[in-house]
């Protein structure tokens, strides 16, 4: 691995770290090191470096805001990527926003409040990038990426640029093309929104931010939902069912605030937030026979 990294480091793609916490790079604030951390400076270095990675056979995988990833405690022993240079926006005609992938999603719904466009308040909560929300159809409030997304121009496994339309994205709840190939990449994408009054984007945004506030236990470490709500009854209703509501493995806890969160409240190990995780699955598949979909991806378990 060393030998790889002095090749990335001469090829000059962009900046590495190497021997890093992971609980820097996830919103649980948990998880391993990284053997090393490479940030392409544009599409042609990040060809140049996954030219490398698959001709030596070394494991990688593209790292987002980590809003919804659990590494395990082991070293990743690999080469994680993050697209943090490819944040450049440009506000097109017809309420049409061209936007990295590395763009904060946040940050992007207040951009397009400010403009007046309407269309992303939902994404104004979601601390995901926009890569990472459109492999997710990443949503909220009955809305998701899928429905401003016009366009997402990606790298293939053969390592060619090629733009696919919304159709061809395959959007449905919570998935999409990207998740079902994950040897595609997000490089950019094409949003097409609505024009509103800025004052009254401005003012859900703010409404669903203390929502949020209210209801959710932002003070603490996680990653949102854990667990998808089935078609007729929220997954917190089936956690608290099962007498899981504030139930603490470690320095990890079902939220007391809101049961489908897991949280990091006291220095907690990726293992004690999976052990819980788990447990909420088992306990709601004996009790209801329902079995939960995790939203999260667990990364370095094998």
């Amino acid at each position: 691995m060393d030998e790889i990294i002095e090749i990335i480091k001469d090829k000059n793609i962009g900046k590495v770290e190497e021997n890093v916490s992971l609980k820097k790079y996830t919103t649980y604030r948990a998880g391993g090191t990284a053997r090393c951390i490479v940030y392409p400076k544009n599409v042609d270095k990040l060809i140049d470096l996954l030219t490398i990675l698959k001709s030596n056979n070394i494991k990688h995988k593209i790292l987002g805001n980590g809003s919804n990833l659990l590494f395990s405690d082991k070293p990743y022993e690999g080469i994680l990527i993050k697209l943090s240079e490819f944040n450049e926006i440009k506000f097109l005609a017809k309420n049409k926003i061209r936007v990295g992938a590395g763009y904060p999603l946040v940050k992007l719904s207040l951009m397009a409040a400010k403009k007046g466009l309407t269309g992303l308040e939902f994404a104004s909560g979601i601390p995901g990038t926009v890569g990472g929300a459109v492999f997710m159809n990443a949503g909220a409030y009955k809305s998701d990426m899928g429905y401003v997304v016009e366009t997402v121009k990606v790298l293939t496994p053969d390592l060619k640029v090629l733009t696919l339309v919304n159709k061809e994205m395959n959007f449905h709840y919570r998935t999409s093309f990207l998740q079902k190939h994950p040897d595609y990449i997000c490089l950019e994408t094409t949003i097409e929104l609505k024009k509103g009054k800025r004052s009254a984007i401005e003012e859900v945004i703010k409404e669903r931010k203390q929502r949020r506030l209210d209801s959710q236990p932002l003070e603490y470490p996680s990653a949102g939902s854990v667990f998808r709500n089935p078609d007729d009854k929220a997954a917190w209703q089936l956690i608290d069912g099962v007498g899981l509501k504030g139930k603490i493995h470690g320095g990890a806890m079902i939220s007391d605030k809101h049961a489908n969160f897991v949280i990091n409240y006291k220095n907690a190990k990726s293992e004690d937030i999976k052990y819980l995780i788990d447990l909420a699955h088992e306990k709601v598949l004996k009790e209801y026979g329902i079995d939960l979909k995790i939203e999260q991806e667990f990364v370095n378990w094998e």
